[in-house]
């Protein structure tokens, strides 16, 4: 996840540069497969299917991010859409908890969430193990913000890394303690 210090994940907030996309290409290398919203998904497949298939010009670093995308499994929590036509597409049609949990029974690499609000309602199911943030030197002033919505409770993490990157944002890796 991309979020500002002050806890903003809107996508136009973060720092998109080469270092930035290089480190999302590293991290989608390591996860098995990537988990959005209805709404990221889209926002998502208007732009990269295009890069991946070079319709639209890109910095090497970037292209590389897109044929990535492009070949690793996408699932897809919607309640009002069922099809996804982008390469590697799914739905999770089983409910919330039940397709989430299977996803990640079967997907040993890990899966990688990306969106805002579907990270609320997994993490109010405890279906988040860990938490890899992007931690970008800005405040936006605006949402929205990483799990707006609240949580029932205080979560308590564990530290498992932190890296700086050259333009300012931290990698951030945490473990969920149980």
């Amino acid at each position: 996840m991309n979020v500002t210090l002050d806890g903003c994940v809107d996508h136009q907030e973060g720092i998109a540069d080469d270092e930035t996309h290089a480190f999302f290409t590293r991290l989608m290398d390591e996860g098995g497969a990537m988990l959005w919203g209805r709404i990221t998904y889209e926002m998502m497949e208007s732009y990269w299917p295009a890069v991946a298939r070079g319709d639209v010009e890109a910095p090497p670093v970037i292209r590389e991010w897109a044929v990535k995308l492009e070949a690793k499994p996408k699932y897809v929590v919607s309640s009002t859409r069922r099809d996804f036509a982008w390469t590697n597409s799914h739905h999770i049609a089983d409910g919330l908890l039940t397709g989430v949990q299977r996803l990640k029974d079967a997907t040993p690499a890990g899966v990688l969430l990306g969106s805002g609000k579907l990270a609320t309602e997994l993490d109010r199911l405890n279906l988040i193990d860990e938490y890899k943030l992007l931690v970008h030197p800005r405040i936006a002033g605006h949402g929205p913000t990483l799990f707006q919505g609240g949580l029932p409770n205080t979560r308590r993490l564990e530290l498992v890394s932190a890296k700086p990157l050259r333009n300012g944002a931290v990698a951030m890796h945490y473990r969920r303690e149980r």
